[in-house]
């Protein structure tokens, strides 16, 4: 018996219902921009008939906490972000599980001495990414400003005011860029340079794009940036540079299979596309502009565009994603209590600094000079000292989850003994930076 145009209808409709249903959605959590999420979204789908891609965007800390928090059945498919060490915080939680057949068997093992997958095969890298300072080259010129070169020119007098940095505990890009300093100059040093540098911020933004977005616009001057916002600001258009100082790391952007993924399958499809040449291709488009990690002969790249074994080469700093994992939660919470949350402060101590020491280079004073160096001292000292971070009970402390009553009291009353103190030591250098100012007059 012939079937009635609408049963038909209907029986085609449960069928695709179904097919759809056994292909399923691909749940990606990432906190990479909507341009490049999108893209990938786009070209995935077309190649892909039947599987959807649903993008969920938080920031990398998010990312973790939120995956950690979700029991087997309800988490994400894919994590797909910047930083390694967040990679690792989520496989030694077993919270990741190998995928090696998505991996592009063209790409290299290492990016300079860095291996581009996990050696235990938990998550791969999909893109490579170095970091630097971006600038608006209208706001240089009419500031009558130098583009700047190494992070310590960050920390001359003239760039008061005029650089702008995300936070580190909002954005998992800036944590790898302050953890890439702290690695190259070592701890006491990386810090007292990131302090200085920070001193003369005119923004610790809540958001990582707000950063790029304030640079490509004019509000702010330079930025601290990965190297894919300043050069997507660059080929697309905007009156934008970037730069990568030798003080850098080159390392790989990652993604991976969540433990207990719902579309496995489908999942990995999606994971095998972003390394594959098509998949590699779309990073060349100006709006992501991320340097690629299929060699330059099986890509077409823009002329000019960055080679990232040739920025390996002169990075000066070999990243240990491990050690930056042991103390990813310290650092960040440090950043937030000496800079974050007392931006103010240490611009006006900063502000005191640059003007005493001017003051005494016109006018030299055995005296002022002394109360100076006491006022750098007391600005750009970290509050937590290298053999703190080196000391595993310590490290513990923070790892541990702050649903526990007792432990969130603890952590709590730490870092309210940090904000306390990073104010006292702001103000105090204020106060002897002006002192030695007037000695100088």
């Amino acid at each position: 018996m012939q079937r009635s145009p609408f049963k038909a209808t209907v029986a085609a409709a449960l069928a695709a219902a179904c097919i759809g249903a056994q292909a399923g959605t691909v749940t990606v959590l990432t906190s990479f921009p909507k341009e490049l999420t999108t893209a990938y979204q786009k070209a995935f789908e077309a190649a892909n008939p039947g599987i959807k891609i649903e993008i969920l965007n938080k920031n990398t800390t998010a990312s973790v906490a939120y995956v950690r928090e979700l029991p087997e059945g309800q988490r994400p498919d894919v994590m797909w972000a910047s930083a390694p060490d967040a990679f690792e915080v989520l496989s030694r939680y077993k919270l990741l599980q190998p995928a090696p057949e998505t991996v592009n068997k063209s790409a290299p093992a290492k990016i300079g001495n860095y291996p581009l997958n996990d050696p235990q095969g938990m998550y791969y890298g999909q893109a490579l990414a170095g970091y630097g300072m971006m600038w608006n080259t209208r706001y240089l010129q009419a500031h009558r400003l130098p583009a700047p070169k190494e992070w310590s020119d960050l920390t001359r007098p003239e760039y008061f005011g005029h650089v702008a940095i995300s936070s580190p505990s909002r954005s998992g890009t800036t944590q790898l860029t302050v953890e890439t300093i702290l690695q190259g100059e070592g701890w006491e040093k990386g810090w007292g340079q990131m302090l200085q540098m920070m001193g003369n911020a005119a923004a610790v933004t809540d958001r990582s794009f707000a950063v790029p977005d304030g640079v490509n616009n004019g509000q702010y001057g330079i930025g601290i940036v990965i190297d894919f916002f300043g050069l997507a600001g660059k080929y697309s258009g905007f009156p934008v540079d970037f730069a990568y100082p030798a003080m850098t790391a080159v390392v790989p952007a990652n993604i991976a299979l969540i433990a207990g993924a719902k579309n496995a399958d489908e999942a990995k499809k999606f994971m095998a596309f972003t390394m594959s040449a098509p998949g590699q291709q779309l990073l060349f488009d100006p709006k992501i502009s991320r340097l690629p990690i299929l060699p330059y002969s099986m890509l077409k790249a823009p002329a000019g565009y960055p080679v990232p074994q040739e920025v390996a080469a002169r990075a000066k700093v070999q990243f240990d994603s491990q050690l930056s994992e042991s103390r990813y939660p310290v650092v960040i919470s440090l950043f937030d209590q000496m800079v974050t949350f007392r931006l103010k402060e240490l611009q006006a101590a900063t502000k005191s600094i640059h003007e005493a020491a001017k003051a005494l280079k016109a006018k030299p004073n055995a005296k002022g000079s002394e109360l100076l160096a006491q006022a750098r001292s007391l600005a750009y000292t970290p509050l937590v000292g290298e053999a703190n971070v080196k000391n595993e009970e310590f490290l513990e402390l923070f790892r541990k989850s702050r649903r526990d009553v007792a432990v969130s009291k603890q952590l709590t009353g730490m870092e309210q003994m940090w904000a306390d103190k990073a104010r006292a030591n702001y103000e105090r250098a204020r106060q002897l930076a002006d002192e030695a100012r007037g000695l100088a007059r």
